[in-house]
């Protein structure tokens, strides 16, 4: 038999592992099959069941019957990468050339993608998180590189300051830092952020930030690290419009930062996606020229939302680690008797009409211990399916 080509190897071997040793992408899709056969609320899924706002909706008409239906421009259309520009400067106060350090992306996950594969060669240390994001470590590893986390202790999830600093030496090439961070909901303080540029101005490492949830935080600033002194020669800064506007289907993300740093990425994108999302372009530049008023009333509404999910798990037994920002809460199973939330997911579908996904699904299998008896729960659902999964919950307590 044929073996497998050494990107489709390096995947699998990157894969995260559940606690019985089986690939974690088969953890979501079987939470997701079980919802699905049992009728139960998906709270497992990290995506909004309602549609983001007119205005962004109607721009996207608009484009489609307006013949912006072929190839863009490589880098993006020049009304996205200058709307781009304007909201760093608008939010962030970062001035970018949009002409030459702005890219559009496939979703923020190709533009991690692009600039992993641009900027690693074959052994060169990428430091992580843990819990992390299921694409690193299956990019890092088809950069060729050699996947480092550092933990976010529960329940503050926060890093020792030791063990990052340990982790980071004249092997590490990239610094990828998520806040705020999936799946722990944590946005990263500014004295982390600082020891971050701090050891890539030591060791002369690049960083690659994944900002995507930007403007769901909740009371708690969020500090791009590009900002920081020292840092923004240094950096390429991703983000999307899926999580602000509700279109995670549209798969329109970018990456900014230094020319040089964004032309490497763009050298390896042209031959990922090549291009995409002609009319959903223009949409999301509409998006990011929205008022205020729009992005704080997400936020805030998503922020009852969160605390809705967070009392029915509380009074369902769980102990939770209410997040900073995010779709996402984490509930501790322990209270309730189980040491392996796996288990208890496997049951919940059929026992309370409810589905969350283990922690451990975003942690590699030797450094689960701390995080084994946690689950994730998604809090991006109507109002109703939220109250709905509270009263479910709360068979649980019966």
């Amino acid at each position: 038999m044929r073996s497998t080509g050494p990107w489709l190897r390096a995947a699998a071997g990157a894969m995260l592992l559940g606690p019985d040793g089986r690939p974690a992408p088969t953890v979501f899709a079987e939470m997701s099959a079980l919802a699905a056969a049992t009728g139960a609320i998906n709270l497992g899924q990290g995506f909004p069941d309602e549609d983001g706002p007119t205005e962004v909706l109607d721009a996207a008409v608009d484009a489609v019957r307006g013949g912006a239906n072929q190839y863009p421009p490589g880098r993006g259309t020049p009304h996205l990468r200058l709307a781009i520009a304007e909201h760093q400067r608008r939010f962030y106060g970062l001035e970018l050339d949009p002409e030459r350090e702005v890219l559009v992306t496939a979703g923020a996950t190709e533009a991690l993608a692009a600039a992993l594969l641009a900027l690693v060669d074959t052994g060169d240390e990428v430091v992580t998180f843990e819990p992390f994001y299921d694409a690193y470590g299956a990019l890092i590893r088809l950069a060729g590189g050699t996947h480092v986390t550092v933990p976010l202790v529960a329940p503050g999830f926060l890093p020792d300051e030791d063990t990052l600093r340990a982790a980071v030496t004249d092997r590490t090439r990239v610094i990828l830092v998520n806040s705020p961070h999936n799946p722990t909901g944590r946005v990263l303080p500014r004295e982390v952020l600082e020891t971050i540029v701090e050891l890539a101005e030591r060791h002369d490492v690049l960083i690659l930030t994944d900002e995507v949830y930007e403007h769901l935080t909740f009371g708690v600033p969020h500090t791009p690290i590009a900002t920081l002194p020292g840092a923004a020669h240094r950096t390429l800064t991703v983000s999307s419009g899926g999580k602000t506007f509700s279109t995670t289907g549209w798969k329109i993300g970018w990456l900014s930062g230094p020319a040089e740093l964004v032309d490497a990425a763009l050298a390896v994108k042209q031959f990922l996606t090549f291009v995409n999302g002609a009319p959903f372009q223009p949409a999301i530049a509409t998006g990011l020229r929205l008022p205020d008023e729009f992005f704080a009333t997400t936020a805030a509404t998503l922020a009852g939302k969160r605390d809705v999910l967070a009392g029915g798990l509380e009074a369902a037994g769980f102990d939770v680690a209410l997040p900073d920002a995010t779709y996402f809460v984490i509930a501790d199973a322990a209270p309730l008797g189980y040491s392996d939330a796996r288990a208890l997911c496997l049951e919940l579908p059929a026992r309370v009409g409810v589905v969350g996904v283990p922690v451990s699904a975003f942690v590699r299998p030797e450094h689960a211990d701390g995080y084994r008896s946690l689950v994730r729960f998604a809090f991006c659902k109507r109002r109703e399916v939220l109250d709905d999964a509270v009263v479910r919950l709360a068979g649980l307590a019966a």
